[in-house]
């Protein structure tokens, strides 16, 4: 029982309810130290700030950091593996590393008080999307390298949560387990959710007759509709977990569950700003830009303006007293340009869901047909034949009226799109 108590502490930091002021002055107070940790421990960050012109001096205020250098992912790479690090190797406990699938992998290092906020953060989302100690989390985010599994684990454990650590994969595994140990909540990308989900239809199971009634979902963007479907055919509060492993891995923003209006930023760890991607300049709260994270506790590797290519805009505060962002519309790096229309793949993903008689799992194909671009979605029916050949119609009139480009949609055959086992890969693009 002391388990569980320490736990609930957890699940509600005061700090989550303060006031602007004390969460400002939070703020303003960790990150000078974190400036100053980062000149003096890591010599990729000393070079940087000499190089801009500034030192940790030159922050007096929340508003004073827009004068010191951005990090970007590029930065990380040419400082691999542990370039970056501002702790000495005795003192990393753990790395992680991204994929590297389009091109050198991004290393990050924890101390064991990096590890011990991770898990509260993580323990403090659990905790706002409705978990609460002793329920069972199921976590089907992949474990290794990749920050979700890992990540996830050892904040349900903080919370006083019963872990399942599935990983990824083995989807009949993951369903069987699912009705045998009857979890409470889910914990996985919502690409691979819908995978979960047909094969429950494919057995035989109704997830609404589980005791499971929450999924928190993240690792990629993911729609509105998207949400509606998921909800609509497991029977439980979809909600959406924020976070990247340049800058902790899961557990930097939770949607609450009781308001469902987007990820709220833990803002005593993670100062968060919005920049004209194209600029670099700070817009107002409301208005739409690139994401960018400061860290304000990590010691091993902290992070100073890291441009996550995430395009959303913060939000004020609702059921906490710190911010929010908004859905991910897609990011700078994804955006696709067609025939001179910049389109995101989310956009098509939510044309898609709203028209019935389609599979929610789809491909976009990219080709030159002479100089032109064309686009080819590839989906598969849902349900009755005829009722699909029209929502394939319908669909690509939608694209066209509301998205301004032309497309071909292709019926394929009921479950010939390859299905996730973590991250959706939505786009071929063979221009």
């Amino acid at each position: 029982m002391a388990l569980n108590r320490q736990s609930l502490q957890v699940g509600r930091d005061p700090i989550e309810h303060a006031s602007i002021d004390e969460l400002r002055s939070l703020q303003l107070t960790r990150l000078k130290a974190t400036l100053q940790h980062a000149f003096d421990n890591s010599p990729a960050y000393r070079a940087k700030f000499i190089e801009a012109g500034v030192t940790p001096a030159d922050l007096t205020s929340l508003e004073d950091l827009a004068k010191f250098p951005f990090t970007t992912k590029q930065d990380l790479r040419q400082h691999y593996p542990f370039g970056f690090f501002a702790k000495p190797m005795e003192e990393i406990v753990r790395v992680h590393a991204s994929s590297g699938t389009t091109g050198q992998p991004t290393v990050v290092g924890y101390t064991q008080n990096d590890i011990n906020t991770w898990s509260d953060v993580v323990a403090r989302s659990i905790y706002a999307a409705g978990g609460r100690p002793n329920d069972k989390v199921h976590i089907a985010y992949g474990y290794g390298l990749f920050t979700g599994g890992l990540g996830a684990h050892y904040g349900a454990e903080r919370l006083g949560c019963t872990v399942i650590p599935m990983s990824g994969g083995q989807t009949d595994k993951q369903v069987k387990l699912i009705r045998d140990f009857d979890p409470d909540i889910i914990m996985v990308t919502p690409s691979y959710m819908l995978n979960i989900l047909d094969c429950m239809d494919k057995h035989g199971i109704d997830p609404q007759t589980l005791a499971l009634r929450c999924g928190i979902f993240g690792a990629e963007p993911w729609t509105g509709s998207m949400r509606k479907n998921i909800e609509k055919r497991a029977g439980i509060d979809a909600v959406d977990i924020y976070g990247l492993s340049e800058v902790m891995g899961p557990g930097v923003a939770q949607e609450c569950v009781e308001s469902k209006d987007g990820p709220i930023v833990w803002e005593d760890h993670f100062y968060p700003e919005i920049i004209n991607p194209e600029t670099g300049e700070v817009v107002e709260d409301g208005e739409y830009g690139e994401l960018v994270f400061t860290s304000l506790t990590k010691e091993a590797m902290p992070v100073i303006r890291y441009r996550t290519r995430d395009l959303t805009r913060l939000l004020s505060p609702t059921s906490r007293s710190m911010r929010r962002i908004d859905k991910i519309t897609g990011r700078s790096d994804d955006m696709l340009i067609i025939r001179g229309v910049n389109v995101f793949p989310s956009q098509i993903e939510e044309q898609l869901l709203s028209v019935e008689g389609l599979s929610p799992h789809y491909v976009l194909e990219l080709e030159k047909k002479g100089n032109m671009d064309q686009l080819t979605v590839k989906v598969e029916p849902s349900g009755d034949q005829s009722l699909s050949t029209a929502a394939a119609r319908q669909l690509q009139r939608n694209i066209k009226n509301l998205i301004g480009i032309s497309s071909q949609v292709v019926l394929v055959e009921p479950e010939s799109i390859p299905r996730s086992q973590g991250k959706a890969c939505r786009v071929m693009d063979l221009r």
